[in-house]
């Protein structure tokens, strides 16, 4: 999930989840139905939307939810079928950035209220609330697990505020809580995507923000920050990667660059794959390898693996047969890459603007994606916003 801004200025506190009502803007009220709320409705027109693309007739999309607001990066899909979804703090300030997706569009703070809440009186607990979530994910356990690079607006990490949360789902209560010191978390860092290994009971974790992998023994609660600024982490300015055919480029001119981003775990959990997002390169590595302490970084660079070019993408996830899947931004598709190489396109729809993260429904034969147009927002298109469609969460069935 590419570390980036959101797509409106907001000139209230929190942002409100729209259900899609005509040109209205709604906040979630705390039963998660949609109740309009005119502290935190959006001020700021949109300049330039076009009109909304639509998905062809035989397109495999399904929409699970739509948001008209705050922008949706991560889902993660349970056992029992719950859905959750990831609202990072980056513009804007969501009221539950961790929520239970529910029907019609409704949401629920998860685990609860009180751990979506970040403001000054609880600026002393930072370990306590998702302070900038950036990735939920649901391991082979069923277990859910939140990563917070505790970076609101992408500034600087928030003292004390980085870690990895495990959830248990039937009693939606926290039980591991792991702290990332600074030496694993510094400032510039950004903590982006998680695998975990149930087997093993190690997480992996791709940061964005200097370009590095952290691996974590859960048993220990133990984090080693490795490759840091390795070519295999570090994004590329000379591609002219685009999206919507436009370079990504800051309102100063200047071209963007995303380190180590998207991650996939094997399922016999021998292999870890990563590429950075501005980049075509794809790696991946033994999982021995980032386990054993005693290894350099040298000693690991030497055993990462070149799998050559695949299309820029945000998210991937591999299946069962290790297809991996790749969330492919520059031509709205889903893009997968067989074992053997071979790349296919399994869709193209206009409304993938920004396919970012995956999930899998447990028995893997249903793929969810968002779309969270990071090249609509302000940073990426002269200062104005200019999302013309709701944000989503689609779901469609695996192709043979």
């Amino acid at each position: 999930m590419l570390s980036c801004f959101l797509i409106t200025r907001r000139v209230g506190a929190p942002v409100g989840v729209l259900a899609i009502l005509a040109a209205s803007c709604s906040s979630p009220a705390p039963n998660g139905t949609a109740a309009e709320d005119a502290a935190t409705r959006d001020t700021t027109e949109l300049v330039g939307r076009a009109a909304a693309p639509k998905g062809s007739a035989n397109s495999p999309l399904q929409i699970v939810a739509t948001f008209r607001e705050p922008q949706i990066v991560g889902v993660a899909v349970l056992p029992d079928g719950r859905v959750f979804g990831d609202f990072p703090r980056w513009d804007n300030n969501p009221i539950y950035p961790i929520a239970e997706v529910g029907a019609n569009n409704t949401l629920k703070p998860y685990p609860d209220a009180a751990w979506c809440t970040w403001n000054e009186t609880v600026r002393n607990e930072p370990q306590k609330h998702w302070i900038c979530p950036q990735s939920v994910y649901a391991d082979r356990a069923g277990s859910l697990w939140v990563l917070d690079p505790a970076s609101p607006g992408l500034k600087a990490t928030v003292p004390g505020g980085p870690k990895l949360v495990k959830i248990d789902p039937k009693t939606n209560t926290v039980v591991q809580n792991v702290a990332f010191p600074e030496s694993v978390a510094p400032r510039k860092s950004y903590l982006n995507d998680v695998r975990v290994d149930t087997q093993k009971n190690y997480a992996y974790i791709t940061e964005s923000g200097e370009g590095s992998l952290v691996v974590v023994d859960l048993s220990s609660g133990k984090a080693r920050r490795l490759l840091v600024k390795h070519p295999s982490m570090v994004g590329d300015t000379t591609l002219n990667i685009k999206a919507d055919g436009k370079l990504l480029v800051d309102p100063t001119g200047k071209q963007g660059q995303f380190n180590a981003d998207g991650i996939a775990l094997s399922h016999d959990g021998q292999y870890l794959y990563w590429k950075p997002l501005t980049s075509y390169g794809l790696y991946r590595i033994k999982t021995e390898a980032l386990r054993n302490a005693s290894l350099s970084d040298a000693q690991l660079a030497v055993q990462i693996e070149d799998l050559g070019k695949v299309p820029a993408c945000d998210g991937m996830i591999l299946d069962a047969q290790n297809n991996l899947y790749l969330t492919a931004f520059e031509d709205h598709s889903i893009k997968r890459r067989t074992p053997a190489g071979k790349i296919e396109t399994i869709v193209q729809d206009p409304r993938l603007e920004w396919p970012d993260t995956f999930a899998f429904s447990a028995d893997g034969t249903t793929l969810y994606v968002t779309n969270s147009a990071i090249h609509k927002t302000p940073t990426w298109s002269k200062g104005i916003g200019q999302q013309d469609q709701p944000y989503h969460i689609f779901k469609m069935r695996l192709p043979k």
